[in-house]
């Protein structure tokens, strides 16, 4: 990224920053701007004095009306630049195509509500509400997995940053496990696709009812699942795993009139501090999943 700032002169960034889909603003420490993309011009009275006097980087998510139309959500970062400014980028987050139907639905009844006459306060104040529980479920949904009703890919990928974030502040510890159902081809080969999803949603259902609290999961791709602990260091992420494969291996998984035996290889590893991305862990523990595959399946690998 040096090397790139190097090569390209101010007019360059220019014209790269205002071909971007991110919308990106330097923040003066009064919580003003600066400069800004032209991506950014519709995010400017929105996001006017919104921002406290002693600013911090922060990450958070949140829904804009843009425009009349549809409200945008966006990924949005808050980031330590120099000279004492801040580097604000808002990323719209867009929908996978198994929930983009449930989201256009709610943008419509988001737009029915804005174009409702308020005949009272009363009623301003309720229809305030009800606005509120729909961008709610929208975010909701966006972050959702339609067929396993758990966190989906990216919205465990962001609690994963969040976690390895927080535990390199605060020097606490934080695990993970990556969970591949075994032998699933050879289950959507033998009873069908429809019967695979709903071992799925079985499969899925019961890591997050034999999750701890403040441990979450979420559906890492096709088969997998990723499960993160934070304040969790190998030996709880193990004990874990035994006990997530003991619940599958001893309740076969019932579908109408078959019955599923189901097991899981599990690979974990824990967050070395200062060695370690996010990407390195996943990494890691993903290659201890391929070394439970390998030592027989049903059973988990620690990382070194």
């Amino acid at each position: 990224m040096r090397k790139l700032a190097e090569v390209l002169s101010a007019e360059e960034f220019e014209l790269i920053f205002d071909h971007l889909n991110a919308a990106v603003a330097v923040v003066e420490k009064d919580g003003s701007f600066f400069a800004w993309n032209s991506a950014f011009e519709p995010f400017k009275k929105i996001m006017r004095n919104a921002f406290p006097k002693n600013l911090t980087e922060m990450h958070w998510q949140e829904v804009f009306l843009l425009d009349e139309e549809t409200p945008t959500l966006c990924d949005c970062f808050l980031l330590n630049a120099s000279n004492g400014r801040f580097i604000l980028i808002a990323e719209p987050v867009t929908s996978d195509s198994a929930s983009a139907y449930q989201i256009q639905k709610l943008h419509k009844q988001v737009k029915l509500f804005q174009v409702e006459s308020e005949f009272s306060k009363k009623l301003a104040h309720n229809k305030h509400i009800e606005l509120e529980g729909v961008i709610a479920q929208a975010k909701e949904v966006s972050q959702t997995d339609a067929l396993t009703f758990i966190f989906n890919r990216r919205a465990i990928i962001t609690e994963l940053q969040h976690e390895v974030l927080r535990a390199e502040r605060y020097n606490t510890m934080l695990s993970i496990s990556i969970i591949d159902v075994d032998h699933f081809k050879s289950i959507n080969d033998s009873f069908g696709h429809p019967i695979g999803d709903s071992i799925l949603q079985q499969v899925a259902h019961r890591l997050r009812d034999g999750i701890r609290h403040p441990d979450v999961v979420g559906r890492y791709g096709g088969e997998e699942f990723l499960i993160i602990l934070p304040n969790s260091d190998i030996h709880a992420a193990s004990e874990q795993a035994a006990r997530l494969g003991k619940i599958m291996r001893e309740k076969p998984a019932l579908v109408k009139e078959h019955v599923v035996q189901v097991t899981l290889s599990i690979g974990i590893a824990q967050l070395k501090i200062g060695k370690d991305t996010w990407e390195t862990l996943l990494n890691r523990a993903d290659n201890a999943m391929y070394d439970a595959k390998k030592k027989g399946r049903d059973c988990y690998v620690v990382s070194e």
